[in-house]
């Protein structure tokens, strides 16, 4: 009876993880930045001369990695359709119509954005398409330092994209990353399932929980017999190394992908809370209980703006 309820237990999480993207419902609008809160400064100084680069780079590339289902691998990064109703849209959008693409450029990441589950046999593994979105995340960070080496990047994912994201920023500021870490301004991570607590800045509500690929680590054998190809890896190796001083965790209570309890009492009851919090997932557009005074878009927007316009 205990092996069938952890195996109920560990369906729900995965379906949850899959799920809670597609039900996403953007509400926000571009114009909706009333009562946004001050984020902190982020950018480094140190008055160190900026290399010299040809003149079409943009001062400032901002990458946003959407969540499951939000994404296509054929996807025009400069103008994505993939998903009309994507979270990420209603940070991308307002950026890219706040400045120009000549000196910022805002480039969303084309990947498959799957999750095969027993319920979708046909679709790639969450394993595939967090490596396939890793890979031309990094390919897009080196092709653009490489012939940019001044502009400066500001990394920004949801769910999914968020566990890119972070895992990329990780090895940036651990010192084995595709670019050097004084090139990325920013990093903001929203519903990130690799998320611990006090490892980066939290812009807003404490949250006690974990993300959930550390809150399943200890029962990833029983994930990769229903979820072909999708490990729950546990926490990041360098918790952002020298990028954790600018890279911003966000998670909304209650939200299983990034505030999973990590030792719950039982399968059945930890499952239970994962369908309750299902909701949550899909609401940082509107919920008003992540960074008092503002949503996770209209606060990531702000961030990102603060950066770009004080340099």
């Amino acid at each position: 009876m205990r092996k069938t309820l952890t195996v109920v237990a560990v369906l729900v999480v995965l379906a949850v993880i899959g799920a809670g993207a597609v039900h996403f419902l953007n509400a926000n609008k571009a114009g909706e930045s009333n009562n946004l809160s001050e984020p902190a400064p982020t950018e480094q100084g140190g008055g160190v001369e900026a290399p010299a680069q040809p003149d079409w780079c943009p001062r400032f590339e901002v990458i946003s990695a959407p969540g499951t289902w939000e994404s296509k691998a054929d996807d025009d990064p400069i103008n994505p359709t993939a998903n009309p109703k994507s979270f990420m849209l209603s940070i991308s959008n307002p950026l890219k119509e706040a400045y120009v693409p000549e000196d910022v450029k805002v480039w969303t990441l084309p990947y498959t954005a799957q999750f095969k589950n027993i319920n979708a046999q046909q679709e790639m593994s969450y394993d595939e398409s967090r490596d396939e979105g890793t890979s031309r995340l990094e390919g897009e960070l080196t092709t653009m330092h490489e012939n940019c080496p001044a502009t400066k990047f500001i990394i920004a994912g949801f769910s999914q994209g968020a566990v890119i994201a972070g895992d990329v920023a990780d090895r940036i500021g651990g010192g084995n990353g595709p670019i050097p870490a004084e090139a990325v301004s920013g990093v903001a991570l929203v519903a990130d399932g690799r998320r611990q607590a006090g490892v980066g800045q939290n812009p807003g509500v404490p949250v006690a929980g974990v993300g959930a690929e550390i809150a399943l680590q200890p029962v990833g054998m029983l994930i990769q017999g229903i979820v072909p190809g999708a490990s729950m890896r546990g926490p990041r190796a360098n918790g952002f190394g020298s990028l954790a001083d600018r890279t911003f965790q966000i998670c909304a209570p209650d939200d299983s992908i990034c505030d999973a309890p990590l030792d719950g009492p039982n399968g059945l009851e930890r499952a239970r809370g994962l369908i309750e919090a299902n909701g949550v997932h899909a609401m940082y557009a509107t919920n008003p209980n992540v960074i008092p005074g503002t949503t996770a878009n209209q606060w990531v927007v702000g961030w990102a703006r603060e950066i770009i316009d004080r340099t």
